[in-house]
């Protein structure tokens, strides 16, 4: 809601840039999505990796109990 009162108060203050940035939103998010999909991929990989670092403190931790 409020990037949308923002969106209307710029389109009020200057209508070009307001059009522009309505079109150019969806190419910007595009052209970033896979650099989202890459974010993601090297978290799972980080947090894969972690949890077999770790694997052997958790079963010595269920071994004393």
């Amino acid at each position: 809601m409020f990037t949308f009162l923002l969106w209307l108060i710029l389109l009020i203050l200057c209508w070009p840039l307001a059009i522009a940035a309505l079109f150019l939103y969806p190419l910007v998010w595009l052209i970033l999505l896979p650099f989202k999909i890459l974010g993601f991929a090297v978290g799972a990989v980080l947090n894969l990796v972690w949890a077999i670092v770790t694997i052997p403190f958790r079963l010595l931790r269920l071994v004393r109990a």
